[in-house]
């Protein structure tokens, strides 16, 4: 069995059990209470995915809480991120086994795993690419708080490529393993996209790119976002993430309206009060229908 070891707890959230669900569950309550979180019952069934910044809780919780807030988690969470280690294949499946948090551990849908490592060649099995990588770490606890007691199962994949014709490739085949698994389970599992937004610029700096970045993200358009974010110097870590997701739901359901709606947006600023070096962190929940 492949249990993965959390990597960053301690630094990135607390380790201690009882304060990181107290921790949690205190960013979702606030979450919950912003009238941007509200979900509709069309919209809640329209629900594909989402996108959540990845940094330290004590910067990144509030906007993770607000989008998370009101949503009713599937049994089974595809999970893409950023590769920020350079380790691993372009396309890193977690195959099996478990992911450990400090609130216990998470299944893979090892079924799932395995039908997309076969589904695409571009898609391996491969745990280098995640045994440092954070980004996919720092979000378990918010989703198992979340979850509760009821089933959650995830599909860890880490994206280590840019280039769209693979991604646009991987996508189709994503969309064929997402189908697999809606039929499986009598629902339609959920896409997570791991992403900051633009990093270590000035607020203003940093504001501006980011909207240019989420003006094609809330089209749900991969093309726009892939070329914007190269054109204008946009640090967006996950990009590459969002694109494949915009691509294997585009791809899914060919004549569906794939669009996103932002929930929260600030700077990492809100905390430390430095607008000279900052992160953008952006919640967005992707729809299509």
């Amino acid at each position: 069995m492949h249990l993965r070891q959390p990597a960053v707890a301690g630094r990135f959230y607390t380790d201690v059990p009882a304060d990181l669900r107290a921790e949690v569950e205190s960013f979702l309550k606030q979450g919950a209470a912003l009238p941007a979180s509200a979900l509709a019952a069309g919209d809640a069934d329209r629900l594909a995915g989402l996108m959540l910044p990845h940094a330290g809780h004590v910067y990144s919780g509030r906007v993770i809480g607000a989008t998370l807030a009101h949503v009713r988690l599937p049994r089974t969470v595809f999970l893409l991120c950023p590769n920020h280690t350079g380790l691993g294949t372009p396309l890193s499946v977690w195959p099996a086994g478990a992911w450990q948090t400090p609130l216990g551990p998470v299944p893979v849908d090892g079924e799932m795993a395995r039908l997309l490592c076969e589904a695409d060649e571009d898609f391996s099995a491969d745990v280098m690419g995640h045994v440092r990588e954070h980004s996919i770490e720092v979000l378990l606890p918010f989703l198992q708080v979340c979850a509760g007691d009821a089933p959650l199962h995830v599909v860890p994949v880490c994206v280590g490529t840019g280039q769209a014709p693979v991604l646009r490739t991987a996508g189709q085949r994503l969309a064929r393993v997402l189908e697999r698994c809606r039929v499986r389970d009598g629902r339609r599992p959920l896409l997570l996209v791991s992403s900051d937004m633009n990093h270590y610029e000035d607020q203003q700096t940093t504001l501006r790119k980011d909207d240019l970045a989420l003006e094609a993200a809330l089209r749900g358009d991969a093309d726009a976002l892939l070329v914007t974010v190269a054109r204008e110097g946009i640090s967006m870590c996950g990009a590459a993430p969002l694109a494949l997701a915009f691509y294997a739901l585009r791809a899914w359901a060919p004549g569906a309206a794939v669009r996103a709606t932002l929930v929260m947006h600030e700077t990492s600023a809100a905390v430390s009060h430095d607008t000279e070096h900052v992160v953008g962190y952006a919640g967005l929940r992707i729809f299509s229908c």
